[in-house]
């Protein structure tokens, strides 16, 4: 019997789909359009942020689609200008003011900016909002290790820490360390960026064959069968679709095993003590 991974827990009790649509660096109607497919044909959670200045194109599609509002489950980042107590209360009304929502159900710190060193006060804050019912759940993106402990020792877990992980850049330090810490890991960009080609390694190749099923696929399957919530971005309906697809089978402990052994230790793309908006 397959396990049902479809959704996730999140710290504090919240259920989150495993499985979300990334919608950077899409706007405009592309935006909309991508995110209406999505939800035609079965995502019920939907990747966001300030910085792609595409809220309101998900908003629309999400008005669209005409689901009630416990049906889908909306997440997004604010930047560091709003990086202080009252900044995220401003953050979080710019937000249900774009998408056209009355709560959010995760936000996200988008990056730590260590340099203007307020993200302490700025999750502070986002714990006080949870607390008042004003959304369900608060988290990080980008954050390393010392960065998140420096959020524990405030007395605050974040629910979710959304970091780049594939194959070859697992970030295997900052994943032990989320789940030491009882963190939910989440994926961005899980299945690489452009300049990535390990969709065509042998190793998934051999696996994908075996299961039937694309590289993209026994990829995303690795992602949440490693309790790792994953928001592959798509426009495309057929794409939607597959990458979706993923919980009908398995992968084998060996198979696990191989694709960790992808593992290059070359970290993400981007330096978070160096790079923040």
């Amino acid at each position: 019997m397959i396990a049902d991974i479809s959704s996730f827990e999140l710290a504090g009790g919240v259920s989150m789909p495993s499985v979300g649509l990334g919608t950077w660096p899409m706007r405009g109607q592309e935006a909309v359009t991508a995110v209406r497919s999505a939800l035609d044909v079965g995502y019920r959670r939907v990747d966001t942020a300030e910085n792609y200045e595409n809220e309101d194109a998900v908003g629309q599609a999400l008005a669209q689609s005409r689901l009630d509002r416990d049906e889908f489950f909306v997440t997004t980042k604010f930047n560091k200008k709003w990086h202080s107590a009252q900044g995220v209360r401003q953050a979080l009304e710019n937000f249900l003011a774009r998408l056209g929502l009355d709560y959010v159900d995760l936000f996200l710190i988008h990056w730590p900016n260590p340099q203007q060193d307020t993200y302490v006060e700025a999750f502070t804050e986002l714990v006080m909002l949870v607390d008042e019912g004003k959304m369900r759940a608060a988290g990080v993106s980008n954050f390393k290790p010392y960065q998140l402990q420096n959020i524990l020792e405030a007395g605050h877990r974040p629910a979710l820490s959304q970091i780049q992980v594939d194959p070859e850049r697992q970030s295997a330090e900052w994943q032990a360390f989320n789940t030491e810490h009882g963190v939910r890991t989440e994926a961005y960009s899980p299945l690489g960026r452009q300049k990535s080609d390990f969709l065509s390694h042998p190793t998934l190749a051999q696996i994908s064959g075996a299961h039937g099923k694309s590289s993209a696929q026994v990829t995303l399957r690795w992602h949440v069968q490693s309790g790792r919530a994953a928001a592959p971005k798509s426009a495309d309906p057929q794409r939607q679709r597959e990458n979706l697809d993923i919980f009908d089978f398995h992968l084998t402990q060996a198979e696990m095993a191989a694709i960790d052994a992808m593992d290059t230790g070359a970290g993400p793309f981007t330096d978070s003590d160096e790079f923040g908006h």
